[in-house]
């Protein structure tokens, strides 16, 4: 095990970021809050009693989940990510070869992308590349037998001016993953919860081993520990002390780490509907 790798929670803003000797990150990784208010249980089924509506409504139905719906502020957000990514290299690595720029990958509501991209203009982040989730489930509720329901996440992988560092194991990769939900074995912490698995494979891809990953909105942990398993530094900041507490207890306690894993191939569309059937 490499002893300068470091995986650190914070119980505070990452607006407050000054208070805490960080090192500059290859990767900042986030989740931010979709803004969707007292709507937030309407894309879960805990809106109703037993996640079934022929139960009727739970206490959670028309209630928010976070303060941070209400307080979430992006331009900050996006001036903590221009001071804490590394700067891009004034080389690249030659023809035919990825530079070692910095980027940030943004989980985001279809609805945000637009926002998100102008937002991200605005501190120097002029590019982008739209990533998808596919699901083999839909967790929307609302009148669900009376629309289609949305079956896929979303993201933005956003850069300056070089395309990022893209480790791909000479495979193609797609601008969609298949969701790979965890085993029983990653504890269920935050309503918002993103996959160990899904944030390991998108660590490997833009970033390299003894690298530094931070995630602003840390929730359950599930970057940190993605990217502690992989041999990357990891920095996370989380305002609620509940969620903190339990991550650091239940999400880190134990994580190990593991040895370079070559990148798999990207599943055939073929395969994914496979899987879904």
């Amino acid at each position: 095990m490499d002893r300068k790798i470091k995986c650190e929670l914070y119980n505070d803003s990452f607006q407050n970021f000054k208070r805490y000797n960080i090192p500059k990150a290859q990767l900042v990784i986030a989740d931010i809050p979709y803004n969707v208010g007292n709507n937030f249980y309407g894309s879960n089924p805990m809106w109703y009693n037993g996640g079934d509506n022929k139960n009727g409504e739970s206490k959670f139905a028309g209630k928010a989940a976070f303060y941070s719906d209400y307080s979430f502020n992006i331009a900050e957000y996006f001036h903590f990510c221009n001071r804490l990514l590394k700067k891009e290299p004034k080389n690249s690595n030659g023809r035919g070869k990825s530079s070692d720029a910095p980027c940030m990958i943004v989980f985001c509501a279809e609805e945000q992308i637009e926002f998100v991209k102008k937002y991200a203009g605005k501190y120097g982040f002029k590019h982008s590349i739209f990533l998808k989730f596919i699901k083999n489930y839909s967790p929307q509720v609302l009148k669900a037998n009376m629309r289609i329901c949305g079956a896929t996440e979303y993201a933005l992988l956003l850069y300056r001016d070089k395309l990022p560092k893209f480790r791909n194991g000479g495979k193609m990769i797609f601008d969609w993953f298949a969701w790979e939900s965890d085993g029983d074995n990653i504890p269920k912490i935050h309503p918002a919860q993103k996959p160990v698995k899904i944030l390991k494979r998108l660590i490997e891809i833009f970033t390299d081993e003894g690298d530094v990953v931070i995630d602003p909105t840390a929730g359950s942990g599930t970057t940190l520990r993605a990217a502690k398993e992989l041999g990357r530094s990891a920095y996370g900041f989380e305002i609620s002390k509940t969620f903190c507490e339990r991550a650091k207890m239940e999400m880190l306690s134990d994580v190990t780490f593991s040895a370079k894993t070559d990148i798999p191939g990207q599943m055939s569309m073929e395969e994914l509907i496979g899987g879904l059937a």
